[in-house]
């Protein structure tokens, strides 16, 4: 029986796991993302299904050489996590998702946005401490007759577009292939005309290495109005968290949300109960409620997890048949 590994299951997951397994692989579900430190756990597999911040270096990909392992497959859409020249060395195959429900990621985005936009966090905040006054901080605008730009609009951009332009929201949106879907929602516009006129900011853009790094560094943020948030839920490599530390300080930027953060695999997962040790997201927590951080929910969904199960089923089926899949990840 084909024996998977599969790394980052939580708990409420293990179900979706299971009741989706129509190919009846025997699943080894490990609740810790892949370290250095676990990744004997994967001796015997014939293959590991990872998840974000799984740690598949050249370390640990020798590892699974050694231990005769030959696909190394992520339940993502992104795969920076895996060292491809390693797994092209040992001719490993990997795969991944390709996309799952764009709602998840969208709706949360929107819900950041909109949170920063009336002040939530500071209201609820506010009375938790028992403070019920009504302070001018409070005060805000009203979607309906804002602006809000998405930048990038696949389906997840474009899925937010809608969202918001069913609120009655003016959209603009920049994307350098703007699809028919898009422009039903969104009007197209330059990326400065975006970030001059937006009230809300989303980020959707896929991350390109040495492309795109730092997409929003200070110049970016000094196009912004001085009353508008800016939501990330894309990549950590597309901001320059200092340069945004420094706006929302300053008030260049009135606001900013993030589901992603730098150092992940550092942070995200860890609980430090109130201390946290890692620089640049302990400056970002101490600015709340201007800035508010998730840890990187933006996937956790049921829709999206069964969607991202699904397929990486279906890719171990078809590698397994035919000796490649419709998600290859191109490892040259």
């Amino acid at each position: 029986m084909f024996k998977i590994v599969a790394y980052g299951v939580r708990e409420n997951e293990v179900p979706y796991f299971e009741n989706l397994n129509k190919y009846n692989y025997d699943l080894q579900l490990e609740r810790d993302l892949l370290t250095h430190d676990n990744v004997a756990t994967a001796k015997n597999a014939d293959a590991v299904l990872l998840r974000a911040n799984c740690i598949a270096d050249a370390e640990n990909l020798t590892m699974f050489h050694d231990w005769g392992i030959k696909y190394v497959f992520t339940r993502t859409v992104g795969f920076n996590h895996i060292d491809l020249k390693t797994c092209a060395k040992y001719q490993m195959k990997v795969a991944r998702v390709p996309a799952y429900s764009p709602y998840a990621v969208a709706e949360l985005a929107l819900t950041l946005g909109m949170m920063l936009f009336r002040h939530l966090s500071l209201a609820t905040t506010s009375t938790n401490n028992g403070d019920f006054r009504v302070g001018p901080g409070m005060f805000s605008g009203e979607i309906h007759s804002g602006t809000v730009g998405i930048i990038g609009t696949g389906r997840i951009g474009a899925t937010e577009a809608k969202l918001y332009h069913g609120f009655g929201a003016k959209v603009l949106a920049f994307d350098p292939y703007p699809s028919d879907y898009a422009k039903q929602f969104a009007t197209f516009v330059s990326q400065d005309e975006l970030l001059a006129k937006s009230d809300i900011v989303s980020i959707h853009v896929p991350y390109f290495p040495g492309q795109n790094d730092r997409l929003i560094d200070a110049d970016f943020l000094s196009k912004m109005k001085p009353s508008a948030v800016l939501v990330n839920t894309a990549r950590t490599q597309l901001a320059d968290y200092d340069a945004i530390i420094a706006a929302v300080k300053n008030g260049t930027i009135a606001g900013f949300a993030s589901d992603v953060l730098p150092n992940e695999t550092k942070v995200m997962g860890h609980n430090f109960e109130g201390e946290i040790t890692d620089g640049q997201a302990k400056a970002l927590e101490e600015l709340y409620p201007k800035v508010l951080l998730t840890p990187h929910i933006g996937s956790y969904t049921s829709p999206a997890l069964t969607d991202m199960i699904a397929v990486s089923y279906e890719n171990f089926h078809q590698v397994l048949l035919t000796g490649k899949t419709d998600n290859d990840v191109k490892l040259d």
